[in-house]
């Protein structure tokens, strides 16, 4: 004789809205860290109840229930759907830690990359709100003839040689120690007023801008020239 649920047990139980099976064991096929306690925080920290969690990320709040109380292991689409629902990443979710950023650049780091004449040597760590580069502009039109437009600010510091910079309509001949900070917005060229050229270091705010792409190492070929 076949025996029936019980009177009263919930659905939702052996089967969840989104058509998978429920189980009171964690799933054996995926190899995971524990994500519970992760699904739990970031969903509380979301300000969402288990039903508008669940509702968002397309599940049952019985299978959600599941996955926060380790019952239930999720799958790696499923990941993705919650760390888009909670507006994370898959690495958050899995407890992962990022490594700390190394804040020293050693001589004899990142090579020198060459464009255009202009060539840069990393002076500042990847993934930062601003980049710092030593530069060397050579002597010669070049990209000295190149006016730039673009948001954020730079700062220069003249290391070697004699520096021209115009801002604006102004024209200024900066020697080593000078240095120059301003609005990068200001129509601005720069080129070498030595034969040998000039040496300087270089900052500027320009991260989310792809022009920076060659100067930060990121295999592009555009290239920003202050």
């Amino acid at each position: 004789m076949t025996t029936g649920s019980a009177p009263g047990t919930d659905d939702a139980a052996r089967f969840d809205t989104d058509g998978s099976e429920g189980s009171d064991r964690p799933d054996s096929g995926v190899e995971l860290p524990a994500v519970a306690p992760q699904l739990r925080e970031l969903r509380r920290r979301a300000g969402l109840t288990l039903e508008a969690a669940a509702a968002r990320a397309r599940l049952s709040p019985a299978h959600l229930s599941r996955l926060e109380t380790g019952r239930r292991q999720p799958s790696l689409p499923l990941l993705l759907g919650l760390a888009r629902t909670y507006g994370t990443t898959v690495s958050e979710l899995l407890g992962e830690t990022p490594a700390v950023a190394d804040p020293i650049v050693r001589a004899g780091g990142p090579g020198a990359r060459e464009a255009d004449g202009w060539t840069y040597w990393q002076a500042g760590g990847p993934g930062r709100g601003m980049q710092a580069l030593r530069v060397h502009v050579p002597y010669g039109r070049s990209q000295g003839e190149l006016v730039r437009v673009h948001p954020g600010e730079e700062w220069l510091y003249v290391l070697e040689g004699r520096l021209r910079l115009h801002l604006g309509e102004s024209e200024h001949l900066l020697e080593p120690g000078d240095s120059a900070h301003f609005d990068s917005l200001t129509a601005h060229r720069i080129g070498a007023a030595s034969s040998g050229g000039a040496d300087l270091l270089f900052v500027h705010t320009l991260l989310q801008s792809s022009l920076a792409g060659l100067c930060l190492g990121a295999g592009t070929t555009a290239t920003h020239h202050p």
